[in-house]
């Protein structure tokens, strides 16, 4: 699991995972799972209460709560590439643009119907905000 963007899905699966089951994220990595992904999910469970509050923030009739798993599991992995890009070690950052679609990409492959164009929306808005706030 060389590439970047399995290793972001593998961190979005394992928080999933840790979500849903309430286990360790130590007991659902997969035996290869990389630093990168083991650091990209540490850090977005640590970071959960800021990137819930954004997601929710621009969930519009939507509470934290009434998100699917994996749809909240893959919008945190992103939004913290996005908003703290210095969380994780990584030689080069994802650019804000490159998390959204490749949390879109994952989406559609892994969520419902309705899935990408939910995430799409509400991390091209974290992202007008963060833009906006700059």
């Amino acid at each position: 699991m060389s590439r970047r963007s399995d290793q972001r899905r593998a961190a979005a699966f394992a928080l999933y995972q840790h979500d849903v089951t309430s286990r360790e994220l130590d007991d659902v990595f997969s035996r290869d799972a990389t630093t990168f992904t083991r650091a990209l999910a540490y850090a977005s469970a640590d970071y959960a209460a800021d990137l819930d509050g954004v997601i929710e923030r621009h969930a519009k009739g939507w509470t934290i709560d009434r998100i699917a798993p994996l749809e909240k599991a893959i919008m945190r992995v992103a939004l913290l590439e996005m908003l703290h890009p210095d969380a994780v070690p990584a030689d080069t950052p994802i650019p804000a643009e490159g998390a959204i679609d490749e949390a879109v990409e994952t989406a559609k492959e892994f969520c419902g119907a309705d899935a990408p164009k939910f995430v799409n929306g509400i991390l091209a808005a974290a992202l007008r905000e963060q833009r906006a706030d700059a």
